[in-house]
């Protein structure tokens, strides 16, 4: 009991540390609008401007980087890239709450997006202390994380903000700090030193990652679905507002609430549904069911005219959970375990380079279908088909895999968990727990126990 319990306080602290890192991104997003138009002297138009050249900048970064970050861990461990990166974070953090100038933004995102890319490093962690057998349902619980971090993070963003634009830049920047003493304090190790492979330049970058993983032919397939629901799902948080705005005349009150709503199914979606799921039916089908959803919540939100089907088709989409970390759990057992940073570093990257071409490409053509006199038709609801589109073509693509790789019956490469290499302060180094072993063992010791 004491070996499970210690090796659950390891899975909280990782999760608890991508919550924090989620929270500290999301405090920022209500109030930086404002900051932009006091160091602009400029209108809310021409910050959204410069907002966006710092969304790219961020993501340019997370490309470039996530790989980078992915090698070094597989070289140098999990742990120091982790707290190196929370650090770099709080750095972030500060330099933005005392920017004098806009150019102090940039530098901050810039920073911010190469210790953002350590996501990477936090997955590969994960798989490293996880049985192979019981990676989705632990991925899905970093997407739970993520959608919880973005949900609470606007909330007290919001409300800090009415302190002043600033104030929510020392949360944080204290968040970060915490986060980085809390990890310090309890994450061990996860990949052990016999475990490592030589850092290569060659491979620590966006193509040279996928380049190194050609010989895992599956991988590369599986990327490209990843790459093309990423994509697909832009939209949501790019022209979402407007949409609503120009549809339904939503408030942004009515807007908060339509992504809160959105926000906590999908985290239900991963956190609570995916584990059973994978279990009853397995990896491939509910990766499919999870694209299914995700076609049919954009396709309907694009036609939706009344609020009742915008909210049905909203729900509906927070099924699409369920496909990231069952196609997550599929790539992590397609590489060794000494190449998991490797492989969650290209995961990153194709994630950040579709967050660098969804955004502009959504934006784009709803401004076409919605002002300009060129456009065939008036159609608010086009960046949605369109990634109803993309996502059909991702669930072609998986479809394929399927069928030629024989996903259901294929052999996993990746074994066994890790046994982490340093215990943190006050306790004993132990293996990780697989808890359906731990259940049968219960039961056998119950079973063996004599009767009165």
């Amino acid at each position: 009991m004491q070996a499970a319990t210690r090796s659950r306080l390891t899975l909280a602290c990782i999760l608890v540390t991508i919550l924090l890192d989620m929270i500290g991104v999301g405090i920022i997003v209500p109030v930086l609008p404002e900051l932009l138009e006091q160091l602009t002297g400029g209108s809310v138009a021409n910050a959204a401007v410069i907002g966006g050249y710092l969304v790219f900048a961020y993501a340019f970064m997370q490309f470039v980087f996530s790989p980078v970050l992915g090698n070094l861990s597989d070289r140098f461990g999990r742990r120091p890239v982790l707290l190196l990166s929370l650090l770099g974070l709080t750095f972030d953090y500060l330099m933005m709450s005392i920017a004098p100038v806009v150019w102090y933004l940039f530098v901050g995102r810039i920073i911010a997006g190469v210790a953002g890319a350590a996501v990477a490093t936090a997955t590969a962690y994960m798989a490293d202390i996880t049985p192979p057998h019981k990676r989705t349902h632990r991925f899905g619980l970093i997407g739970a994380a993520f959608g919880l971090g973005f949900i609470i993070g606007p909330v007290i963003g919001g409300e800090l903000g009415e302190f002043g634009p600033r104030v929510p830049f020392f949360a944080a920047a204290a968040l970060a700090f915490s986060n980085f003493l809390f990890g310090l304090l309890v994450l061990p190790e996860s990949l052990p030193k016999h475990a490592r492979r030589k850092f290569e330049m060659r491979r620590a970058n966006p193509f040279g990652a996928i380049a190194a993983l050609r010989q895992y032919p599956l991988v590369i397939w599986l990327l490209a679905v990843l790459f093309t629901f990423s994509l697909a799902a832009q939209a949501l948080p790019t022209v979402f507002s407007y949409f609503t705005v120009e549809v339904f005349q939503f408030t942004s009150s009515n807007i908060g609430r339509a992504l809160g709503a959105f926000g906590i199914g999908f985290a239900i979606s991963q956190a609570v549904l995916v584990g059973p799921m994978v279990k009853r039916l397995g990896e491939p089908p509910v990766a499919m069911l999870g694209l299914l959803a995700a076609i049919v919540a954009f396709a309907g939100v694009a036609f939706a005219d009344q609020v009742v089907y915008l909210y049905t088709f909203i729900m509906i989409g927070a099924v699409s959970g369920l496909a990231p970390p069952a196609i997550n759990g599929i790539l992590s057992r397609q590489v060794p375990d000494n190449a998991q940073g490797e492989l969650q570093g290209a995961v990153n990257a194709a994630n950040s380079l579709a967050t660098i071409i969804g955004p502009l490409a959504a934006t784009q053509i709803f401004s076409y279908y919605t002002s300009d006199p060129a456009a065939p038709n008036y159609f608010p609801g086009a960046p949605f088909l369109g990634a109803a589109i993309c996502v059909i073509a991702a669930l072609v693509i998986f479809a394929i895999a399927a069928w030629r790789f024989e996903l259901g019956r294929r052999p996993s490469i990746a074994n066994k968990p890790l046994v982490p290499d340093m215990a943190p302060p006050g306790q004993i180094r132990v293996p990780p727990i697989d808890e359906d072993e731990t259940d049968d063992n219960n039961s056998n010791e119950n079973s063996d126990s004599p009767r009165n």
